[in-house]
Formats: C-alpha cells, structure tokens, sequence
C-alpha cells in the first residue's frame, strides 16, 4: 500500500485531513479521506476474476472509469485543499518549508478602468494627470471581486462568522512573546454550510486589547485572496493580550455595496427652497446629473471657483438665482432585494465577532534590556512587519514615531498652548466634536446660529485665542443652512492668509460615503491643491487632517454610511496627502483600538486623545523640537 508521504508534497492530504478534521469541516475532510482510501488500494488486490480473458476488455473499461473517475477527484481535491486550506493545515502540522501556495502573500488585481458609474456633471472632465492619478487612485484601493456565479449568491453559500475560526500562530521556537514582536492569527472563513469559501473579499478587523491595562491597538489583516487571512498585530505593551477578529462585510455584501455606490449615487437626495416673496417652492437636488436629464430642466449651482459640481431641478415659477438655503432631503429605498438584505443582519454578518479555535490571548513579558534585538514573530516570516499608528495604554493614546503625545488636562495647559493662535476648523460633524471640546475652555462667541450647522466662534482676547467652525458645502446631509453659509473648503483656504499662528483642520468624509468614489477625489484634489497654496504663501501653517473613523451600522445605514465606503476614502485621503507637510490624525485606527461601540461620533474619552494629539503637534514639547 502506497501512501503520501510529509516529504515529497509539503501539505499532503494526510495534513490537510487532520486540520479539518480539527475544525469541523466535515464535507472536506470526507471526500480526502475517500481519495486516500482508494490511492492505497493495490491493483493486486483486485479479484482474480477479473483477469479472466472472457470478461477481460468489459472489466478494462470498467477499470478504466474508475481510475478517471479517482484521478478527477484526486486532482479537484489536492487542488482545493493545496489552495485553500494550506494555511488552516500548517496550525497543526507545520510544513519544513513554506511551498504551499497559499502561504504566499496575494493583492487584488487592478480594477478594469473606467469604473461604471452615473455620476454625471455639465463641467470639464478630468485632465490627463487628473485621470492618471483616478486611475493610480481607484487601484490603490481595489477590493477583491467575487466569482462568477449567481447574484445575489445564495445565503448559505455566503460567509459566516459562527462557522469561520482564527487562530494564534505560534511564537518562533516557542519562544515567550515580548514587546516589540509582532503576533499572527490565521482566520479561515467559512459559509453558512460550515465549507471553506475559496475566495477572499470579506472586509474583516483585528484589535488586540487588554481591558485591565486600558490597553488596545488595531491591527492588520491581509486577504490571501483564497478565503484565508493572515490578522497582524504589534505588541507594544507588556501583559496581558486578547486577539479579537471582526467580520464587518462579507465579500457578498461587499459586492452589493459597490453595486449600490456606483449605480445609485443619487440614492440620498437634497432639498432646496426657492423664495420670492410669498412665492416658494421647494426642488430636489444632487451632485450627479440625474437619470431623467435633460428632460427637466435643472439649476447649475455648480461652484465657480473649484467647479463642485451642484444641480437643483429648477423651480416652475422661479429662477435658479432664488435659492435660500440648503436641507437634507431624504433616502431612497428599497435599495437592495429582501434576498440582499439578509447580508446586512446585525449579530448575524454585520460586524460579528470570530471565534478562537483555541486560546485568543497570550502575556507579554518586557522587552529585553540586554541591548541584544530580539525579532520574535509568529513561525511565519514572510509577512512584512506591521507599524500601527499608535495604541492605547491606561487610556491614553500613545503615537508610534513622529511628535511624541502631551497630556492637556487642565485648562490652563490648553490655553497657554493655544496662546496668540487662530485655530480653523472646517468639515462635518466629526470635526465639530473637536470644536465643542475645546469650547469648554475658550468661551463661545454667540453668532446666533445653530449649534448644529454653525458657523461657530470661540474667543478668548486675554490669551489672544480666536477659534471658529464652519461645515463644509455639499453634499452635506445637514438641517436647513442658508445658501450664504455655504462654503467650499478650498474656497476657505484660499482666504486665509496663513502663518506660523495659523492651525487649520479639517475632516472631510461622512457625507461622502454614498457617491462614486470619484466624487471624494475630486473635492479632496480642490483640497490639496488649495493646501499647497496655503503652505506656499504662509510658511509655518499648521494643517492638521482628521481621517474617518468606523459607525454604527445596521441593515439601513449600511446602504449609505457603510465602513467599507469610509475605508476606501480613506485611502484615498492618505494617498493624496502622503509627503505634504501636513498631520494626520489616524482617527480610523484610534476607533478601533478602542474599547468603545463604534458610532460616528467617538465617545469623549477619543476625542480628548484626538485634541491632545493635535495640541502636541500646536506646541511641542521644547525638549521634542531640540530631539
């Protein structure tokens, strides 16, 4: 009797059937172990009847069926399991090298260009640079597509994070963890039907905290593009360490919100009130040209310095220059099939938490102090080492390099380091929260306007600080604002004269979550270039730039306000802004870290760790600067 021998294939069936077997994936382990059986079945032991010469051309056939038949499922086996299980296969019988093909690190292939879209306008298209940098944009942020095959695919095809499991790697040598390795989890998910998809696109998150240290930092995971992940976090705290890995999306979901972004970008609309007199109407309006142009005639309110593009359907009695103010109007729905939205359940497949197939938390011993470097990761090595932005520890945010974190807890820490500056925030209500915290120590000026529009004004003339607020002009989902209010972001800093007294801020995101991705990028390169500008002509200026961070979500919200339409633009955001003189908050990854629900407004304790970051970077600590 013949058997696959550890040798000669690296991840041989015999591997592969144990590891299943240990993770309950039945139908897999099954059909390899009836292709073993039968690869060790010797030809000799075949009846010797069937050598008779009488029978003998019927029974070579018969024989010959057979032997096809095992070889086809020989082959689709070692193929599926070779491809998909390699990495669920080595936590129990790691390989002597690494020729499995799914240990290989894979990236999404660039998406076909153009990107189908209907997000159409009357102005100029892009210039050559403009659609190179679309285009250089648009890949950087591909996301694996799923195969071909029905649409929606049937549920229990999907994937489910009760089925699907991760587990911790093991430390090199079984070495002890200490701070500054670098640990890995391996997650293999699963359908509804507990089988192995065979596909990557899910959108999952890793976290690694400790709740007795007030301890949390976010980590990285990597689609191996074969329903496998490799989940890596830093270690940058001694103790304890619990490992949690999120399913957010499945990748059947993903498919459907991007069907959703760049088919119905108009699926969030907006009201305009048109007054004369005691003669008004109220016109929907969008940022796209809609469906049914130009069978109705529209009002171009496009902005005519950055070209933000603005239409209102025009008003039967009046003209377009009697617009008054700017409103929220509404959502369209439904949006999605009722077979869809079964892959938008809370508690379900919408930001679920995976299960450990063994133990999730490990401790932290200190980092030697021997001045020997200790590199200690997971057995694997071929993943590159993962640099967080920062973490939490006892509460408090810790950046990792860059401007070293300042507590400001008392106000006169915060106004002495906002001494002599003019301080300008412009965005959505994220960057609000930022205002309204430091509101609390220079005192408000009242403009009579609505706290939850603004503009807003903080003054305190004994220190010579001047603060101020205003949201950013639309698409924005905001109470009735009057037009004149309205402004452009680049349009605003284009009227700042800037200098080393000067901090600008701003977050620019959630109201962009329901368009086509080439929306953002062209209001965040008005931003940019009107940031270079401001840099150019006012030396000194600090420029300070919120990223998004993750929401609540729920079967509705998630057609709009979706984290997977935030983390695209978000890497588009950084991608964009990468080598300016400007800083980034990473308020993407100090959501996560956190041990707080998502919501679109962090809680207080983020947003002190958010201002304290930026006030670090306002007034530096002198010994920082001679560092």
């Amino acid at each position: 009797m013949t058997l696959y021998s550890s040798t000669s294939l690296a991840c041989s069936p015999f591997h592969i059937v144990a590891s299943f077997l240990s993770l309950g994936d039945s139908n897999t382990a099954s059909t390899s172990m009836v292709t073993v059986e039968y690869d060790a079945v010797s030809y000799h032991a075949l009846p010797k009847g069937l050598i008779n010469s009488r029978h003998r051309f019927k029974y070579v056939l018969v024989f010959l069926f057979l032997a096809v038949s095992v070889f086809i499922f020989l082959l689709r086996d070692i193929v599926t399991l070779e491809g998909l299980s390699c990495h669920t296969a080595w936590l129990f019988f790691p390989p002597r090298n690494s020729s499995c093909a799914a240990y290989t690190q894979k990236t999404p292939q660039p998406s076909q260009h153009p990107v189908p879209t209907f997000c159409r306008h009357r102005g100029p298209g892009p210039t050559p640079d403009e659609a190179l940098e679309d285009r250089r944009l648009l890949d950087a942020i591909a996301w694996p597509q799923p195969p071909a095959g029905p649409v929606p695919a049937p549920l229990n095809q999907t994937s489910d994070p009760a089925h699907s499991l991760f587990a911790i790697l093991p430390s090199r040598g079984l070495r002890a963890w200490r701070v500054g390795d670098q640990l890995e989890a391996l997650v293999q998910m699963k359908d509804f039907q507990g089988r192995s998809k065979r596909h990557g696109g899910d959108f999952l998150v890793a976290r690694l905290h400790s709740p007795a240290l007030g301890a949390g930092v976010a980590g990285r995971v990597v689609d191996h593009l074969d329903g496998s992940y490799s989940a890596l976090f830093p270690l940058p705290w001694a103790g304890p360490a619990t490992a949690t890995v999120t399913m957010v999306h499945s990748s059947e979901a993903v498919a459907v919100l991007r069907r959703l972004r760049e088919r119905w970008p108009n699926r969030i609309f907006f009201h305009s009130l048109y007054r004369v007199g005691n003669l008004s109407e109220t016109t929907a309006c969008l940022p796209c040209l809609p469906p049914d142009y130009p069978q109705r005639p529209l009002c171009n309110h496009t902005d005519p310095h950055t070209g933000e593009p603005w239409y209102c359907y025009k008003p039967e009695r009046l003209g377009c220059d009697f617009r008054v103010n700017h409103a929220m109007g509404g959502y369209q729905k439904p949006l999605y099939s009722k077979q869809e939205a079964l892959l938008f359940r809370s508690g379900v497949n919408l930001k679920v938490v995976l299960h450990a197939s063994g133990p999730d938390s490990i401790d932290v011993l200190p980092q030697k102090i021997d001045g020997q470097k200790l590199e200690n990761s997971s057995t694997r090595a071929e993943l590159v080492k993962y640099t967080p932005a920062g973490y939490y520890y006892q509460s408090y945010w810790k950046p990792v390099g860059g401007t070293p974190a300042r507590r400001f807890d008392t106000s006169s820490s915060i106004t002495q380091c906002l001494t002599g500056k003019v301080i300008n925030m412009y965005g959505d209500s994220t960057m609000r929260q930022w205002f309204e915290y430091l509101s609390a120590f220079i005192p408000e000026f009242n403009l009579h306007r609505s706290k939850m529009v603004g503009p807003l004004m903080a003054v305190d003339s004994k220190h010579n600080i001047l603060m101020k607020y205003r949201c950013h002009g639309p698409p924005i989902r905001i109470r009735p604002v009057a037009v004149s209010e309205l402004r452009y972001v680049a349009n605003e800093l284009d009227g700042l004269a800037g200098g080393p007294d000067t901090v600008v801020l701003f977050s620019v995101w959630a109201h962009f979550t329901s368009f086509p991705v080439e929306v953002y990028i062209r209001r965040m390169r008005h931003i940019r270039r009107a940031t270079v500008r401001l840099l150019a002509r006012g030396p000194g200026t600090l420029v300070v730039i919120r990223s998004a961070n993750f929401v609540a979500m729920d079967q509705t919200t998630s057609t709009h306000s979706s984290d997977w339409f935030s983390l695209q633009m978000d890497g588009v955001l950084r991608a964009m802004f990468q080598g300016m003189a400007v800083v980034l908050v990473d308020a993407w990854e100090m959501t996560l870290a956190h041990h707080s629900a998502h919501n679109i407004h962090p809680p207080p304790p983020v947003i002190k760790n958010m201002v304290d970051l930026v006030l670090a970077h306002v007034c530096p600590d002198e010994t920082d600067k001679k560092s």
